[in-house]
This record gives C-alpha cells, sequence and structure tokens, in this order.
C-alpha cells in the first residue's frame, strides 16, 4: 500500500487534490465552531444551496469563471442570513430554510430548461455530492484556492479575540463598545468563501459535514473555546487527509468518503468523551 501511494504521490493532480483538500478542512473547521455555538450550523447547507443556484446561473450565462457569480451571491446570502435577528418576521432556521431550498429548485430548474449536455443528471450529481473535480484543479485555481485560505487562516487570527467575544455574548460585546454587526459581517464573507472553496471537494450537499463534524467531536473533548478550535482544526486536517487518500486508493466518491471519515472520528469522539469529559454541546 505504501508504494502505492508513493507511485500516486508522484502525480500533479494528486498532490494538486491534497493541498487544496487540507486546506478547506482547515478553513472549515476555524468557523465551524463559531457556527455551531451561535446555532448556526445548518447555514453551511443553506448556503451551499445558494452557491448550486448561482453556480447553474453562471453556466446558463456560459461564463468561463464562475466566480464571478457564485462567490458575490453566497456572501449577499450570507450577510443576509447572519443579520437575521429576534426582531425580524423571519427567524434565522426558517431564513436559511426558505432560501435553501428555494437556491435549490431555482438552479435545477434552471439547468432543465437552459442546459446543452447530454448528462445532466450527472452533472446535478456530481455538483450536490462532490465528483473528481478535485482530481483535476490545475494550478491557477490551486494558487486561488491557496490565496484564499491563507485569507481566511488571517482574518481568523487576527481578529481571533474579537470572534470569541462575538460568538459568546454578542449583547455584551456590543456594551463593551465592541462592532458587533462589523464582526457578524466579516464572519459571514469568510464562511461564504469557505463554502464557495469547499464546494469542490464534497459538493454542496456534504458541506455542512465538513463545517460541523470537526467542531462537535472537539467539543466532547474539551471545554476551552481556543482548545476546541485547535483541536476541531487538526482533526479536519486528518479526517480530509485520510478520506481523500482513501478516496484514491479505493476509488470512492472524495466528498462522501472525507464525511464518513469524519462521522467516524465523531463517534470516536463521542465515545472518549463519556470517559474524559466535554462541552455538554
Amino acid at each position: 500500500m505504501l508504494d502505492k501511494i508513493l507511485m500516486y504521490m508522484q502525480y500533479p493532480f494528486v498532490r494538486y487534490a491534497l493541498i487544496v483538500g487540507v486546506l478547506i478542512a482547515l478553513c472549515s473547521s476555524l468557523l465551524g465552531v463559531t457556527l455551531v455555538l451561535k446555532r448556526f450550523s445548518f447555514i453551511g447547507d443553506g448556503l451551499s444551496h445558494v452557491a448550486f443556484g448561482a453556480m447553474a446561473i453562471a453556466a446558463v450565462l456560459n461564463l468561463t469563471n464562475k466566480m464571478i457569480i457564485i462567490l458575490p451571491v453566497t456572501i449577499i446570502c450570507a450577510v443576509l442570513l447572519l443579520r437575521t435577528g429576534q426582531n425580524t418576521r423571519i427567524k434565522g432556521d426558517a431564513a436559511i430554510a426558505m432560501i435553501s431550498v428555494g437556491a435549490l429548485a431555482f438552479g435545477y430548474l434552471l439547468m432543465n430548461i437552459f442546459s446543452t449536455s447530454s448528462n445532466l443528471t450527472g452533472d446535478v450529481c456530481s455538483t450536490l455530492f462532490g465528483s473528481t473535480s478535485i482530481l483535476t484543479l490545475t494550478g491557477g485555481e490551486v494558487w486561488l484556492c491557496v490565496v484564499l485560505s491563507v485569507a481566511v487562516v488571517v482574518v481568523f487570527i487576527l481578529f481571533y479575540n474579537k470572534i470569541f467575544a462575538v460568538t459568546f455574548d454578542e449583547d455584551f460585546s456590543r456594551a463593551v463598545g465592541t462592532k458587533a454587526e462589523a464582526y457578524n459581517l466579516l464572519i459571514a464573507v469568510v464562511i461564504a468563501v469557505i463554502i464557495v472553496l469547499a464546494m469542490n471537494l464534497v459538493g454542496s450537499l456534504l458541506i455542512s459535514a465538513l463545517v460541523i463534524f470537526p467542531a462537535l467531536s472537539a467539543m466532547r473533548l474539551f471545554c476551552s473555546f481556543r482548545m476546541v478550535t485547535f483541536f476541531s482544526a487538526i482533526l479536519s486536517v486528518i479526517c480530509a487527509f485520510s478520506g481523500m487518500m482513501i478516496s484514491i486508493l479505493a476509488g470512492t466518491p472524495v466528498g462522501s468518503t472525507i464525511v464518513a471519515v469524519d462521522v467516524l472520528a465523531f463517534a470516536v469522539c463521542y465515545v472518549a468523551g463519556l470517559f474524559f469529559g466535554g462541552s455538554p454541546a
């Protein structure tokens, strides 16, 4: 098996896929803890469906660079969802469900009406559940992912204390002078970038697992925000790398394999948490 792994590592597309996969997993885990604690765990699923709808529009317009539409639309919807508060008529969970289902249906309808592909079902399935696109990345796409991932990590480190404050007690943060709305906006933009990056890795329907499972696993073992975030990042990277290697060696779907490894890791952490304790979340 080691010889087989070394053989695959000689191919540039395999190295590209591993680099991108690890970076996306790292970024997803950092904001996953914040989303779980703010009770917005399902936002990843909603935004992934928004990204799917935006991708359908970009495909209908025959755009070479689909990011021109996908990223701005996803960011706008992320801002709208995270700004949904108790003083609005449409609550947060209802807003996520409404945007999620609407974008998914709208995107699929556009693809059916305007698509020129001979394998529409296959294209939709690949977009929703992930495909081999992660193994066909170009050098330019890899560099784009590296730049965006580094930007996400740098932003998280620089504004760690503010994100921590807004995550745990937004009202108190406002009371002491923290610009909570500005940092919520920052969180929304970062989440949207992560969602768009992760679509190539696990597909639209599985992105939530990439964001949520590492955070929930870490919460079973640790109580502090810092340790949960740190362990979540390490676990997410390990699961993503392991899942991609298993997928390459066994020929299984990349996205589903990574999520399966995440689920297995959560089960292990859950059992370990029964003995060592952790957050009740």
